[in-house]
Order: C-alpha cells, then structure tokens, then sequence
C-alpha cells in the first residue's frame, strides 16, 4: 500500500493531480481545498489513503495526516463514499469540520455537493460519539487527540456564551469555536460576558 508519496507536481486537474516520483506519475485524487494549494512545478509531500477495488486502484490524496484521518472517519459513515467525503473536505476544513459536528451544524454540511439534509444527519449523529474526545482546537493533531480540559470543564458558559453569538447573527459552528477558542487560551474562570465579548473580537478579526 502507498501511504505517502515525495515528488514534483506534474498536472492539476479538476478532482486530482499527477505527482512525479522519480519519472513515474502518480494520479492522486484530492479535495478542492488540497488541490487548490498546489503549483505545477512545486516539489511535494503527500499524505496518501490508497483504495483497492476489484475493478481498480485509486489514490487519495491529502495535505496532513490529520486530513487523511477524517477521509476515514468520513467514509465510515453508511453513504458517505471517497467522493462525498473529498467533497465534505473541500469546503470545511478539519478544524471546521469539527466545530460543525460539536455544533450539530447541518447547514455546513450540506454545503458539500451531493450531500443532502438526511445525510448530513446521518454524519452528525454518527460522528459526535466518534470525536466526543475531540479538541475544538485540533487543527495540526490526531484525530484521537484528548480534549481540552478547559472547554470540557465549563460546558455550560460555553453553550450560553455560543448561543448569544447566534442570537448575534453568527452559524454555530464558528461561534462554538470563537467561543471555545478563548476558553482555551484563557482558561477556567472566564464568565459569559467575557466570553461573549472576545468572541465577537475573534469573530472580528476572521
């Protein structure tokens, strides 16, 4: 199995690439988010998920393996094939995926193409158990990276303090995670307001 391919990019298309290794091209298919990164001619590294079917050999391709990570988590889900889950991967990525399943965001999901209300529904309910343990901060790590202490430990500021943001106009998923973002830098003993007032600062400055 191909885990990780080195090599110099050779073509971008629509869904997928062609990295060179050594004068031999790999097809790679990839995220719009991944693939948008890349320049023809660029020297890389490519964290690789490589599927083996009876009628053929597909490569998937990813920026980190906490990229690749998801794809898996993803693609355990009943519907959710290589394709829907690339799809879900270029419009949110890891650590947005995140915070819209801490969120029971489903509009955000939806945004993926092909991805219906009852799917999406299907996505959320089967992976909040999954990333229960999940960092909202988790951009950079594993997929089974503990928590913060911080967020896990005043639940209920972060809930009320997330909520007033929506009321503000703001989707919850990115207001859970301005929210949980202060929280962790902060730490315990930060109030509703605080929180809701450098939120917004956080929601700001994006």
């Amino acid at each position: 199995m191909i885990s990780k391919l080195k090599g110099v990019i050779d073509a971008i298309n629509t869904d997928s690439l062609v990295i060179d290794v050594n004068g031999v091209g790999y097809l790679v298919f990839g995220s719009s988010r991944m693939l948008s990164t890349f320049v023809i001619g660029d020297t890389t590294a490519i964290e690789i998920e490589t599927h083996v079917r009876e009628d053929h050999i597909n490569l998937y391709g990813f920026i980190d393996g906490v990229e690749r990570d998801w794809f898996r988590l993803l693609t355990t889900v009943q519907g959710v094939g290589a394709k829907a889950a690339l799809g879900i991967l270029g419009i949110l990525a890891p650590n947005d995926l995140l915070q819209a399943i801490a969120a029971n965001d489903k509009i955000a999901i939806t945004r993926a193409q092909g991805i219906g209300p009852k799917l999406a529904t299907r996505i959320l309910s089967e992976l909040k158990d999954k990333v229960g343990n999940l960092t909202l901060n988790s951009v950079g790590q594993k997929i089974n990276t503990p928590s913060l202490d911080s967020v896990s430990s005043a639940p209920s500021e972060l809930a009320d303090a997330a909520s007033a943001l929506v009321n503000l106009g703001y989707g919850h998923s990115e207001a859970l995670g301005a929210v949980a973002r202060v929280l962790g830098e902060r730490g315990d003993g930060v109030d509703v307001e605080e929180l809701i007032r450098e939120g917004l600062k956080e929601l700001a400055g994006q």
